[in-house]
C-alpha cells in the first residue's frame, strides 16, 4: 500500500459509517454559521421539531447581510434576519459573536482567528467559501441549507470521497505578485471546471513561502477552480499561527495536538489522481477582464478576443491594453483578502497618495479583531487621507446582500471573488484583483499596475 495524502488522513479518520454506492457518513468536528444561511436552516430545524445537537462545536457570527456603515443602520429585512439568528441560536446555546465583540466579522476570517479552525479537523459551514479553511490542514468545505438542518439535527454529513489533485507553485513570485495572483493565475490556467470532482492540495516553494493568510487567499477561491475542497499542508508556519488563539488547545491538550497534526501531511510516496504545476517566477499581477475568473490576464497584457458576450457586459474592446481602463469603484475587503496583511498591502500603496477624484473606493476589515489591529497600525489614518472610506466588518460589496452594490454599469476593481454577472449589483462591472492592484487602480483611476507605483 502506497503512502497516502493529506486530504485521504483526515478524510478516513472522519468516517463513521461506509453507506454503499461510494457514499460515507462522516462526523462534522466544526460548524460555522453566519446570520444569512444560519437563520434558514434554524427555522427549518425548528419547523420539523428537531433540535441542534452539539451546539457547542459550533460558532455563529453576523457578516452577509450586517450593513457595513458606520452606526450599523441596516435595512429592514436585514434586521429582521440577525433578529431571528439572535434568537434561534440564544434557544440552542450557541455562542454568537455579535456586533463589538471580538469575533464578529466575516465567517471565513474569524474562523480562523479565533483558532475555532484548526488542523485536521472537518469543518462545514452554509457558504461556498469555506475551502478558505483548508489553509490551515482543515478538510472544509460549504454545504446547502438541507445539509446545514443535517448537520445541526446529527452533527454528521454524507458525502462521496472525491478524488485528488497536486498543485505544485513552484518558484518564488518577483515583488508585487502576490497570493491572489498566483491562484488566479491558475484559474486562468485551468479554467473554473478544472477542480471539479477533487479535493485540492497545493504545494510548492511558493506555498511554503506564504503567510498563513496568504494561503487562506489560496485556498478561497478552490471552490472558483470548481473543487468545493483546498487545502494546503501544516507547518511550523501554521503551528506558531494557531497557538494561543481563543478556541485553540492549551497546556497537555496543545502537546497532544501537535503531536497529531504533525502527522497529517503527505507522505512521500503518495499518490494523486491529477497533477499540476504553475512557475511563479514570471507570473505578473493578474487582473479579470470578463464575468468569470477563469477570464484573467497579467496586468501589463491585453484584452483576448474571446467570448464576445463577456467583453459586450464588460464594455471592453478586444486588443486593448487593460491597464488604462477607467475604474468608477474600488472594493477592498472579502473572505479573500480582508485581513491584516491585505490592508496593509493595500495601505503600502495608498500612503502619501489620493484617490482619483472619480473614484469610490471603499476598505472593509474582515472582522473586528483584524479593524482593531489595523487601527492600532494606523492604516485607517493611511485610507482615509488617501480618500478611502474605512468601514465597519462584513461581507459587503462582495455579494451586496445587504444593499452595498456597485451602480449599474460602473467598473468596479475587487479584491473579493467572483465577478459573474450581476454579482456586485445588476449590470455591474467586475474585475478581480490584489489588494495592491485595487488599491493603485483606485489612485490611478484607472486598471494600474502597482509596481510601477
Amino acid at each position: 500500500m502506497g503512502g497516502r495524502t493529506l486530504f485521504d488522513k483526515v478524510w478516513d479518520a472522519h468516517v463513521v459509517e461506509d453507506l454503499g454506492d461510494g457514499e460515507q457518513l462522516l462526523h462534522v468536528d466544526r460548524h460555522l454559521l453566519h446570520e444569512l444561511s444560519g437563520h434558514r436552516g434554524q427555522l427549518e430545524i425548528a419547523r420539523r421539531g428537531l433540535k441542534m445537537r452539539n451546539p457547542e462545536l459550533a460558532l455563529g457570527t453576523l457578516d452577509h447581510v450586517v450593513s457595513t456603515a458606520p452606526g450599523r443602520r441596516g435595512a429592514p429585512f436585514a434586521e429582521r434576519i440577525v433578529a431571528t439568528f439572535r434568537a434561534e441560536s440564544a434557544k440552542a446555546g450557541l455562542r454568537v459573536h455579535d456586533f463589538g465583540d471580538d469575533g464578529q466579522g466575516i465567517v471565513h476570517v474569524v474562523g480562523p482567528e479565533l483558532g475555532f479552525t484548526l488542523p485536521g479537523v472537518l469543518l462545514v459551514c452554509g457558504d461556498s467559501h469555506t475551502c478558505t479553511h483548508g489553509a490551515l490542514g482543515a478538510l472544509a468545505w460549504g454545504i446547502g441549507t438541507s445539509e446545514l438542518v443535517h448537520v445541526l439535527a446529527t452533527q454528521a454529513i454524507v458525502q462521496a470521497k472525491p478524488r485528488t489533485m497536486r498543485v505544485r507553485f513552484d518558484g518564488l513570485p518577483a515583488r508585487g505578485v502576490g497570493a491572489k495572483d498566483m491562484i488566479l493565475a491558475l484559474i486562468g490556467r485551468l479554467g473554473t471546471a478544472g477542480g471539479v470532482g477533487y479535493a485540492v492540495e497545493y504545494a510548492g516553494e511558493a506555498i511554503r513561502a506564504l503567510a498563513i493568510e496568504g494561503r487562506m487567499t489560496v485556498c478561497n477561491l478552490s471552490i472558483e477552480l470548481g473543487a468545493k475542497i483546498g487545502m494546503v499542508a501544516p507547518d511550523r508556519k501554521t503551528f506558531d499561527y494557531v497557538h494561543g488563539r481563543t478556541y485553540a488547545p492549551a497546556g497537555a491538550l496543545w502537546d497532544q495536538a501537535l503531536a497529531h497534526w504533525r502527522s497529517l501531511p503527505s507522505d512521500a510516496d503518495a499518490r494523486f489522481d491529477a497533477e499540476h504545476a504553475l512557475d511563479c517566477s514570471t507570473l505578473a499581477p493578474q487582473v479579470t477582464w470578463g464575468t468569470s475568473p477563469e477570464d484573467v490576464i497579467g496586468v501589463d497584457g491585453v484584452v483576448p478576443d474571446a467570448k464576445p458576450e463577456a467583453l459586450e457586459y464588460m464594455g471592453l474592446a478586444k486588443g486593448r491594453a487593460i491597464a488604462g481602463t477607467k475604474v468608477d469603484r474600488v472594493f477592498i475587503g472579502s473572505c479573500t483578502n480582508a485581513r491584516l496583511p491585505d490592508l496593509r498591502e493595500a495601505a503600502g500603496v495608498a500612503r502619501g497618495r489620493r484617490v482619483a477624484p472619480h473614484v469610490k473606493a471603499w476598505v472593509v476589515p474582515g472582522s473586528q479583531r483584524v479593524k482593531r489591529e489595523a487601527e492600532a497600525e494606523g492604516l485607517d489614518e493611511v485610507f482615509r487621507a488617501a480618500g478611502f472610506e474605512w468601514r465597519e466588518p462584513g461581507c459587503s460589496m462582495c455579494v451586496g446582500a445587504n444593499g452595498e452594490l456597485v451602480e449599474p454599469k460602473a467598473r468596479c476593481v475587487s479584491t473579493s471573488n467572483r465577478n459573474f454577472v450581476g454579482r456586485q449589483g445588476p449590470q455591474a462591472r467586475t474585475h478581480l484583483a490584489s489588494p495592491a492592484t485595487a488599491a493603485a487602480s483606485a489612485i490611478a483611476g484607472e486598471i494600474a499596475d502597482a509596481r510601477r507605483l
